[in-house]
């Protein structure tokens, strides 16, 4: 068994592992060949990368979605009934999945030019069955958690009994920010006066709003550049002999 195992895990006396190794470090080297200029090598590992994704989503949504709510309530009772009626009794299919199964054929008919009109009809039904569901739910998210959060005491207790000042400046700060980017967005009068001024201040809001969210941005991918800088130096090229020392080494 151990002999099998290790024979397992190595492909022409290569080990799995640095083979896995050196094929994801070539496909991020591809992948920042862009930096350099838009060539070939990239575009073979962009296309690597999509149809990879592809493929795994389609197993996802088999295992997933199809096989629990589709295959196995319907599909499989149906052959058990065809091919094994002893079995009929044992297991009855839900035959309200057939509508279910019959829009989703439809979708398939967009290949068919004659018939892709009949493609709107699940699509359609998709859009605003979710439409549906999502007011709801968009109404107890955005605006209603949203206006709980500016309902803040502006003098609120301390652990210690008394005021806590800084807590209560900057809950005023918050419902400031908001009323005056909501001043900004109403156009049904000029913005002048004391409008105009309010809404200034709203601009300044949306500004830093803006820039906190680009700079998360930002850090993220750049997190993302350093996770795959380290697989490189402490992974990727201790396997051609070059030990640099840090996190991956053993």
């Amino acid at each position: 068994m151990p002999a099998a195992a290790a024979t397992s895990s190595t492909i022409f006396g290569l080990s799995t592992e640095i083979i896995g190794i050196w094929v994801a470090a070539l496909l991020t080297l591809a992948i920042y060949s862009f930096l350099y200029a838009d060539n070939p090598v990239y575009k073979v590992a962009e296309h690597i990368f999509v149809g990879i994704s592809a493929a795994y989503g389609a197993v996802i949504l088999y295992y997933q979605a199809l096989l629990p709510k589709l295959v196995k309530p319907l599909i499989i009772p149906l052959i058990d009934r065809v091919w094994h009626p002893e079995l009929a009794d044992a297991t009855s299919p839900r035959y309200t999945l057939l509508v279910p199964m019959f829009l989703g054929l439809l979708i398939f008919s967009r290949f068919v030019p004659k018939y892709d009109w009949l493609s709107r009809w699940p699509i359609a039904f998709v859009m605003g069955l979710y439409a549906g569901l999502s007011i709801p739910r968009s109404v107890q998210e955005i605006i209603l958690k949203q206006m709980h959060g500016t309902m803040l005491p502006l003098l609120p207790r301390g652990a210690n009994g008394g005021y806590d000042f800084l807590t209560g400046f900057s809950n005023l700060l918050l419902v400031m920010g908001v009323i005056c980017t909501l001043a900004y967005f109403y156009f049904s009068a000029r913005h002048e006066g004391l409008l105009g001024r309010v809404s200034r201040v709203g601009v300044w809001f949306l500004m830093v709003a803006f820039g906190a969210g680009f700079g998360n941005t930002v850090m993220a991918r750049i997190s993302l550049l350093i996770g795959r800088v380290q697989f490189l130096l402490y992974d990727w090229l201790p396997t051609i002999g070059i030990h640099l020392g840090g996190p991956g080494m053993g």
